[in-house]
């Protein structure tokens, strides 16, 4: 499905794997560095039957982050037809590509069928051209998706050209040729007063590169319980097989060898629903991993509601790793803090440490709904490296103001 605005964007992706083709947080950065933005301006609206969303934004230099001064464009076109279906295009473009030669483009068609009340069928096709690369700069997809109460199972195909590439958007993984199956069933008990669904899961994702060789290979089982009062338990249980072409720096000082690696994982969780006080999920996972063995605590989605008005929502996840080449803990840490002044107004600050890139991040927000549909954002952003001999030294910072008029006509 493809949408347009905001950080979600195009080809929103399943299981992490299918390319984006618009992603609004590759403008204005370059490895990494904030890029000076000169002037920009989008306008999205819908007329009858068909949305339209246009984009462009021009940024200047900047020789720290070794950046050009960039044209970048957004064209998308989408038609609804029938009862919940719709195609649609798509065209992106940069004037000067990231490799500082020549420009970048991204053309894809898409399409969403809805068949009954819960079958689904997603589809795309894509194509990138960029100075340098020739060949193999496609991808398409193809998902069925059947999302019944009691049964549900999703398939799909996906393919990625070695040298498609989407600079205005975002690629996980390319040379890629991924068939993925799921199947649930998910019974309700009739005379229950605790239980309010069972769910059993099996899921098999197969990815091998151009050549034929399979990189990624993950088997998972998962058993769940929904309770009547909104709370939620999950075991879990995957193989996964995973080979690295090239010697992967995992953590500082550690770096896995190439070759292929099967491990194992169980995790356990269980969720609070929102209606408490306090919500959130807490997991715990352990298994091999690698070569070695890892260990995983983590409390997210958290919401503490303070009064009506005032919210934490706090984010912790530490992992234990122990491998042949070293041992290492990662942990990130975070919380969001929001206040609301009016249904229309609302202030939310996140603050947020990384050990694996010695970051400390901040994020504050001020949205303000002045008028139906229309909104006003003010964001000021900063990092921190936590490395730096003069700690706490400024790595990034940067303040951006955005308004939205919304025009009935």
């Amino acid at each position: 499905m493809l949408a347009f605005g905001g950080s979600s964007g195009l080809f929103a992706p399943a299981a992490g794997d299918t390319p984006l083709l618009f992603y609004s947080r590759r403008i204005g950065l370059h490895e990494g560095r904030a890029v000076p933005i000169d002037a920009g301006g989008r306008l999205t609206g819908r007329v009858g039957r068909f949305s339209l969303g246009l984009l462009n934004i021009q940024s200047s230099e900047e020789p720290l982050a070794d950046a050009r001064a960039t044209n970048v464009s957004v064209v998308r076109l989408k038609r609804d037809i029938l009862r919940r279906s719709s195609v649609g295009v798509i065209y992106t473009g940069r004037s000067v590509a990231e490799g500082g030669n020549g420009r970048n483009d991204a053309l894809g068609v898409d399409g969403t069928f809805a068949f009954f009340d819960h079958l689904y069928v997603n589809t795309y096709w894509a194509k990138t051209r960029t100075s340098g690369l020739a060949g193999e700069d496609t991808s398409y997809r193809l998902q069925m998706d059947y999302t019944g109460d009691r049964y549900g199972i999703q398939l799909e195909r996906l393919t990625v050209g070695d040298h498609f590439n989407p600079e205005v958007g975002f690629l996980r993984r390319d040379d890629m040729r991924k068939s993925f199956g799921l199947f649930r069933f998910s019974p309700r008990p009739r005379a229950s007063t605790l239980v309010r669904k069972y769910s059993w899961t099996g899921s098999l994702a197969y990815i091998e590169n151009g050549a034929g060789r399979v990189e990624t290979r993950d088997e998972a089982g998962e058993f769940g319980i929904e309770f009547q009062n909104g709370d939620r338990f999950n075991l879990s249980y995957g193989h996964t097989y995973e080979f690295l072409p090239q010697a992967f720096p995992i953590a500082s000082g550690v770096t896995l060898p190439i070759g292929g690696y099967d491990f194992d994982t169980v995790r356990g969780s269980f969720g609070f629903g929102p209606q408490r006080r306090v919500s959130g999920n807490v997991a715990v996972e352990h298994g091999t991993f690698y070569n070695g063995r890892k260990t995983t605590l983590g409390v997210g989605r958290g919401r503490v509601n303070l009064s009506p008005q005032l919210s934490v929502e706090p984010n912790v996840s530490v992992n234990w790793v122990s491998l042949v080449e070293g041992a290492f803990t990662t942990g990130l840490v975070g919380s969001r803090v929001t206040y609301t002044m009016t249904p229309r107004m609302f202030v939310s600050a996140l603050l947020q440490y990384n050990s694996g890139n010695n970051v400390v991040a901040a994020n504050v927000r001020l949205r303000w709904e002045y008028q139906p549909g229309s909104e006003l954002f003010l964001v000021f952003n900063e990092q921190r490296d936590t490395l730096a001999p003069s700690f706490p030294a400024l790595a990034n910072r940067a303040l951006i103001f955005k308004i939205n008029r919304l025009f009935r006509l």
